[in-house]
């Protein structure tokens, strides 16, 4: 059977890195299997192992400074044509990135949509600040009016004790059976799972409290009818903090709002912060934002909550500020000004207020209507799957969605009933076998042995990965 490009679905191969600590990916490459595409998920750790196992699966058990040499050694002796990953700033995935589009292999990220609650993000490259998608407003208007308009409407309920419990499966059993995968290093800035669990553990013990305070101190708000504006927090180890902001931490954001805020902001109008709720609690952000409007005079101005719903927060809203959450994107919406201060999908003229933050105090507009439809309507089409990680019939729905785009090379493009339009992302450069005379085939002793001219030919089928079958100290097929 052959694509669209002319390329035989078996010569497709699909390489899986990090996921979801569920069965996301597993479902994923199931399902290309039956498409009869060829498919190896390469495991970093034991958290990586006990979420895809079974007999197409390789376990890189060599240094980080070590792994782009092997990883683009195995994607050219093994034909590899596509990598698919969560999330493109974890350590191993931003030097896998790097070699995969040297090579010319088709690099698929995905995480949580930029849609809530229940969609899925599946994009070509990277995400928020990597994304490729347009930030013209012409062109997403075109694209908006030529896709099917956007059912927001929930649809699917994830399970957030299934996350959870993914989670410590996947933390701890990487911390005690830590020398099965001895060079192993996190690619994340979380806390460590010994002080991060343990916080999260009591902050859900204590989440009602948390609500019902919220619930009062945002009552009080209301009632006096005062203006206000929002800045929901993030958290403190996200990427969305981490590589797409301006901010070494959150405390720089919270500093710079609270003093714009004081300083440009009409004297009646209060902010209001809203804790995350998946923080932990490690972080003192309410101290902290209370100690910078003391120095600043404005204490009785600030609103902290740790709890509440945004979609009732939101709405009565003079605006939102945000370095660059999700909620931004459903604060446009729901009809509220917006300022981003650092990199966004949605960061759009029209959309957001660009000018600056001292000014948005009092020139907030409400973002133009047809230009949220068209962008909803645009990504959903595009760089959305409808789904969740964790929960059925959701995973299943979201799985299917992933093979189907994965394999029609549709991911980052329209339906294909929509004619090409001019913002398309450019096509995807063909796979790299031409490069494999190219390729420099020292092989470092820790990472896998010498191989035969008849191992560099490879071979086909789902548990056989050519050349790199070889058994060592850095990596093992086991």
């Amino acid at each position: 059977m052959l694509l669209g490009s002319g390329q035989l679905m078996s010569e497709l191969h699909f390489v899986f890195l990090q996921g979801m600590p569920s069965r996301f990916f597993r479902d994923i490459a199931k399902d290309l299997c039956a498409r009869g595409c060829k498919v190896t998920g390469i495991n970093l750790c034991v958290g990586d192992w006990i979420f895809w196992r079974g007999p197409n699966r390789v376990n890189y058990r060599g240094k980080i400074s070590d792994w782009s040499q092997f990883f683009g050694q195995f994607l050219a002796c093994n034909r590899v044509t596509d990598v698919v990953l969560l999330g493109e700033q974890r350590s191993y995935h931003k030097l896998a990135i790097a070699v995969a589009k040297a090579q010319g292999v088709r690099v698929t990220v995905t995480d949580f949509g930029y849609l809530r609650p229940d969609w899925i993000t599946l994009e070509p490259d990277g995400m928020s600040g990597s994304s490729r998608f347009p930030r013209d407003p012409t062109q997403i208007l075109r694209l908006g009016a030529s896709v099917p308009k956007a059912d927001l409407a929930a649809r699917y309920a994830d399970s957030f004790w299934k996350m959870a419990v993914g989670d410590l499966l996947y933390s701890f059993s990487n911390v005690f059976l830590f020398y099965l995968f001895p060079h192993y290093r996190r690619g994340d800035k979380r806390a460590n799972p010994f002080v991060y669990f343990p916080a999260m553990g009591w902050r859900l013990l204590t989440a009602e409290r948390g609500q019902r305070r919220a619930q009062v101190r945002f009552a009080s708000l209301a009632s006096r009818k005062t203006r206000y504006f929002v800045f929901p927090l993030q958290l403190e180890h996200d990427f969305q903090i981490v590589a797409y902001s301006p901010f070494d931490s959150q405390r720089d954001a919270i500093r710079l709002v609270v003093e714009s805020f004081a300083k440009h902001a009409d004297a009646g109008t209060r902010l209001v912060l809203k804790v995350h709720p998946w923080d932990p609690g490690l972080d003192k952000w309410e101290r902290y934002a209370v100690q910078c409007a003391e120095r600043l005079g404005i204490k009785e101005r600030i609103v902290f909550l740790d709890g509440g719903n945004l979609d009732k927060i939101i709405p009565g809203s003079s605006g939102m500020i945000t370095v660059n959450s999700t909620s931004g994107l459903r604060a446009l919406q729901l009809g509220c000004p917006v300022k981003v201060l650092g990199e966004a999908i949605y960061d759009v003229a029209g959309l957001t207020h660009q000018g600056k933050l001292d000014n948005f105090w009092k020139e907030a507009r409400r973002p133009d209507p047809a230009l949220v439809d068209a962008f909803n309507n645009a990504i959903a089409a595009a760089i959305q799957i409808r789904g969740v990680f964790f929960c059925e019939p959701g995973l299943s729905a979201a799985a299917r969605t992933a093979a189907e785009r994965l394999f029609h090379r549709t991911v980052g493009v329209p339906p294909a009933n929509v004619a090409p339009l001019p913002w398309r992302w450019s096509p995807w450069p063909s796979a790299p076998w031409n490069t494999l005379r190219n390729l420099d085939r020292e092989r470092s002793s820790d990472l896998v042995g010498d191989v035969s001219p008849n191992d560099r030919a490879g071979s086909k089928g789902t548990d056989d990965h050519g050349p790199m079958n070889q058994v060592d100290n850095g990596f093992t097929n086991g």
